[in-house]
């Protein structure tokens, strides 16, 4: 594979190693232990333009492709994961719109959104319905101009801050994948609350709570797309964001990595610098063969969305997979490494242990990752069964 970054790729991704370095690295901890989202970052990173890249020109985006996307969530994410997975649930929040919306609904709402004078969040996950996305509960009614909904959605990143929640409903219950639709509800619509702020393991200075919808009223111009066109934006959606994600999870690692580098340099056991012991040469050697095999992975499956392949689905699943399982295994050997003071809130190390966990997790678990990649793999070779 071959990578001819263009100066533009290579400018973007610098800037973005700039800010996350001035801007987020040394507030990273204190907003990590508040559990609170640092919003003046995001203002700046808005005023950037490091947001929201990948959607057109017209609407204020840059249009950039999503290998660029992923390069720059890479650096957000070494400064901060949390804020990472804000601004990429922020995309994920009005994706739905750039892909399905009509006219008007993209002029009304992608410029604020872009700007950052709005913020959105992407409601799917419910209570029993995590990576089984078919078993959403949460319903939508049409009653004249009107749609009601009913139902809860929960660990919905930017729930707190959101001014514009995208929400995947049932809007016939006999109609299999066909009954799902996509809606936006904003906030102060009749009907919406918030439920508590999440107090998470990691990734804790984004904002996360459950979305409440009881008998929640919005006009019928807020469906996003037909009724029925739900579940094919939902995968539309999420099918890029794994690559982000996997791109985020490499962030992490890097950052896991380096600290650990220079702390094996610095620590001195037996009259010489760790690094100098066979074991942790080890150490480093594997991780820095892993992170760069995500790397390639992540940016192997962006590529392949750029291009328009047919094998997406299956990428976007193998480098989210992949590098959530790499940087679990990163932060822990990180940890190692350090010894005690890696289980000290004094050194970085802990807090990347801590974020990295949610790469298996969100954007469907590793665990589904893994059968979509098997279903895929077998319909590419199918044999005829005696």
């Amino acid at each position: 594979m071959d990578y001819h970054f263009t100066s533009d790729q290579i400018d973007l991704q610098m800037m973005t190693r700039d800010f996350a370095e001035k801007e987020l690295v040394p507030i990273a901890a204190e907003y990590d232990q508040k559990s609170e989202f640092p919003m003046e970052a995001f203002k700046k990173a808005v005023t950037m333009g490091l947001t929201c890249l990948d959607l057109p020109e017209e609407w204020g985006g840059a249009g950039v492709d999503l290998l660029t996307t992923a390069l720059i969530r890479e650096e957000l994410s070494r400064g901060d994961a949390g804020f990472s997975s804000a601004v990429g649930a922020c995309g994920l929040g009005f994706k739905p719109i750039n892909f399905a919306g009509t006219e008007e609904q993209k002029r009304k709402y992608l410029p604020d959104l872009l700007s950052g004078r709005k913020i959105g969040a992407f409601g799917l996950t419910e209570p029993n319905a995590g990576s089984d996305v078919a078993n959403n509960k949460t319903t939508a009614v049409r009653k004249g101009d009107k749609y009601i909904l009913n139902g809860r959605k929960c660990f919905i990143t930017n729930a707190p801050l959101a001014d514009i929640i995208t929400i995947f409903a049932v809007t016939d219950k006999d109609a299999g994948a066909k009954g799902f639709s996509m809606f936006m509800v904003e906030k102060g619509a009749p009907g919406l609350s918030i439920g508590k702020h999440e107090d998470k393991l990691g990734i804790r200075s984004s904002a996360t709570a459950d979305v409440i919808l009881e008998d929640c009223e919005i006009p019928t111009s807020a469906l996003i797309g037909k009724e029925g066109d739900g579940f094919k934006i939902v995968m539309q959606t999420l099918d890029k964001g794994r690559v982000c994600a996997g791109a985020s999870a490499l962030g992490v690692a890097r950052a896991a990595l380096e600290h650990s580098i220079r702390y094996a340099q610095e620590r001195i056991q037996k009259g010489k610098p760790i690094w100098k012991h066979q074991i942790i040469q080890a150490k480093l050697a594997d991780m820095g063969m892993r992170l760069e095999a995500a790397r390639q992975l992540v940016w192997r499956a962006a590529m392949a969305f750029d291009a328009e392949a047919k094998d997406t689905a299956k990428l976007a699943s193998m480098c989210k997979c992949f590098a959530g399982d790499m940087v679990v295994y990163l932060t822990c050997e990180a940890l190692q490494i350090h010894g005690g003071y890696g289980y000290s809130r004094e050194y970085p190390i802990e807090k990347l242990y801590r974020d990295a966990k949610i790469f298996q997790i969100f954007e469907g678990t590793n665990e589904i990752q893994r059968t979509i990649i098997a279903k895929n793999m077998v319909d590419e070779q199918k044999i005829a069964v005696r």
